[in-house]
């Protein structure tokens, strides 16, 4: 059962990488609308949390090794194993998927909000505030991937069902 479960995690974890790569384009600072987090919502909420906090971590480590952009080492714990691992808790939520990427995909934003906000504070444009510029630039993806994946791993639970 255990190497299913690992080959499983693994799956998803590539077509993540996949969808991220396939993604059409890319802000600035590296954020991008994609469907990324799509694959490790569903192993969390398939394996439950504990799998899902792994394969996001892996999938954070991943997209570093992919698409390296960072300016401080502590950032990258931030953007991407810490970030992405917050997704995987969705799996706390089983029965209430909607609510379980409401989470995942908050506490995501957060860790990219601080990070934001400590490393990336001399891009905001003069006289906006860091925290705000943080939030406009983050959400400006995060939130976009958070509606994708509520409107379609619904529809991918009930089809797998």
């Amino acid at each position: 059962m255990k190497v299913r479960l690992v080959a499983e995690a693994g799956v998803m974890v590539g077509l993540a990488c996949a969808l991220y790569l396939l993604s059409p384009g890319q802000l600035p600072n590296a954020g991008r609308i994609s469907l990324e987090m799509l694959p490790i919502y569903f192993i969390a909420f398939r394996r439950g949390p504990r799998v899902g906090i792994f394969s996001g971590g892996v999938l954070g480590l991943m997209l570093l090794a992919l698409d390296p952009r960072f300016v401080h080492p502590a950032q990258i714990l931030l953007d991407y194993p810490l970030a992405h691992m917050m997704v995987g808790l969705a799996g706390f939520f089983p029965n209430r998927i909607l609510t379980g990427i409401l989470v995942g995909g908050t506490l995501r934003f957060v860790c990219h909000f601080i990070s934001g906000i400590i490393f990336f504070a001399a891009f905001a444009p003069e006289g906006t505030p860091v925290w705000l510029y943080s939030v406009i630039y983050n959400a400006s993806y995060i939130l976009p991937q958070m509606i994708l994946a509520m409107i379609l791993l619904p529809l991918i639970l009930k089809r797998l069902r």
